[in-house]
């Protein structure tokens, strides 16, 4: 779901000049780059994932190992997984030790990996319509609003997505009007409060090995 360059303000491209050295400030000066918008950051990985699964015919048919690549390559290097797990875990992360946050990432990830395979193979000719934006340019923090058109119901895809130095990254996912996160918020609550930290854990591994089974059946 996903790297963006930002371009420096004027008076920051002067002082950095000022202060190179003198050698240096007689090279040749690169024209610089505009600034990707949040809509054009979506729409480039978007693109480059479904231009990707329309033509693999194995990830299509639900191969868990293939799209399992795909996320690990295309999406999550754009993504802030670390705050997605967090804020859906809740308050317990801040006691979580850096092993059990690790652990609650890995099956988190798995998690809506083997959740989502399914959809892989609805991929065909689906067009994305990208609605007017509704941030100012200076925000750091926006939503990007999409919606899905193919066969049946468009389907309504949001973004949450953060300026992260000179990076965009997501941070959260709307489908149908439901949050990704807030959707997990509840249970994990409760599953931590029955049993810890560690149960949860051990509850998203069962998930998601009833996942595989299910996939593989």
């Amino acid at each position: 779901m996903f790297a963006v360059r930002v371009v420096s303000s004027a008076v920051l491209a002067v002082s950095t000049l000022a202060a190179a050295p003198v050698w240096a400030q007689g090279a040749p000066v690169q024209a610089a780059v505009p600034a990707q918008t949040p809509e054009a950051f979506i729409q480039s990985i978007t693109n480059d994932v479904m231009a990707t699964v329309k033509a693999d015919k194995a990830i299509q048919s639900g191969d868990l190992r293939k799209i399992t690549a795909v996320v690990d390559a295309k999406i999550m290097p754009n993504v802030n997984f670390v705050r997605m797990t967090a804020a859906a875990v809740g308050p317990a992360w801040r006691r979580a030790t850096p092993d059990q946050r690790q652990r609650l990432q890995n099956e988190f990830k798995t998690l809506l990996v083997h959740t989502y395979a399914g959809a892989a193979s609805q991929v065909k000719d689906q067009v994305i319509e990208y609605l007017p934006s509704r941030a100012r340019p200076t925000d750091t923090d926006v939503v990007v609003r999409t919606v899905v058109k193919g066969k049946g119901d468009p389907i309504q895809l949001n973004y949450r997505l953060e300026k992260s130095g000179s990076s965009w990254k997501v941070y959260d996912v709307n489908v149908l009007g439901a949050w990704l996160v807030q959707t997990h918020q509840s249970s994990f609550a409760q599953e931590i409060n029955a049993s810890g930290i560690d149960g949860l854990i051990s509850k998203l591994a069962e998930r998601n090995r009833q996942l595989v089974a299910k996939n593989a059946g």
